[in-house]
């Protein structure tokens, strides 16, 4: 691997694109470090997941820019994008990747607002009297 490879993750409204390349394990988000861009253990995990999954957490560095959405959905978008790159590094990690569910992307957003409520699918309080 010459050169670093890429991957491009989305989430409800996140995005992210991952730059992968060799080195020892730093990962940096939006020039932070991920554990203190991601403070919750949970979110920290997300990111990592990909990595862990094919024993390569001290292979390669990473750095992720990302934007739009909120914490979690920019987290599992890194975890879709770090996961699309190690497909570019070597394409026998797919399977492993694969099974754990990290190649799919989720297409779940936010329910439109609809006419005569208060929300997607919240009403308006009723009042008997």
């Amino acid at each position: 691997m010459e050169k670093q490879k890429n991957g491009l993750g989305r989430r409800k409204e996140a995005v992210t694109r991952v730059f992968l390349s060799k080195g020892d394990g730093k990962i940096t988000i939006n020039d932070k470090d991920y554990k203190v861009y991601f403070p919750l253990v949970y979110l920290q995990n997300q990111v990592e997941a990909p990595l862990k999954a094919i024993d390569a957490t001290d292979k390669f560095d990473i750095v992720i820019n990302a934007t739009g959405g909120g914490v979690k959905g920019q987290a599992e978008a890194a975890k879709l994008g770090i996961a699309r790159a190690l497909l570019e590094v070597n394409a026998e990690f797919r399977p492993v990747l694969k099974a754990a569910g990290f190649l799919t992307r989720d297409p779940r957003g936010v329910e439109r607002k609809k006419p005569g409520r208060k929300k997607a699918r919240r009403s308006f309080q009723f009042s008997k009297r």
